[in-house]
């Protein structure tokens, strides 16, 4: 069943930010975008790279290694080579704890 787990402090991703966490044996990246947070599973859906460490445009990331787009919002994949989306989880926040639905 699935249940909320802390991750983080709210303050350890300021707007503009990302960090990597590992949640049952999973790496997942959390991102603040204007002060909204998104969580996607770190590994892009075409080579399993690390998509945190991608440049990040608006709501969309872009993986380092060979350019596919991801929408963090969705987990849609946006463009070649990647053709399956992402895993993304609802984020919440409750007090200074930043949450996931895992």
């Amino acid at each position: 069943m699935p249940e909320y787990v802390t991750v983080a402090r709210a303050a350890d991703v300021p707007p503009g930010e990302r960090i990597v966490v590992e949640v049952k044996e999973r790496y997942i990246a959390i991102f603040n975008v204007g002060g909204t947070y998104y969580a996607i599973e770190d590994v892009c859906t075409h080579d399993d790279g690390p998509l945190a460490e991608g440049e990040l445009h608006g709501l969309e990331i872009e993986c380092p290694r060979h350019g596919a787009r991801f929408d963090i919002s969705t987990g849609k994949a946006l463009s070649m080579p990647a053709t399956q989306d992402v895993r993304r989880f609802e984020v919440r926040v409750e007090g200074d704890a930043l949450q996931i639905l895992i």
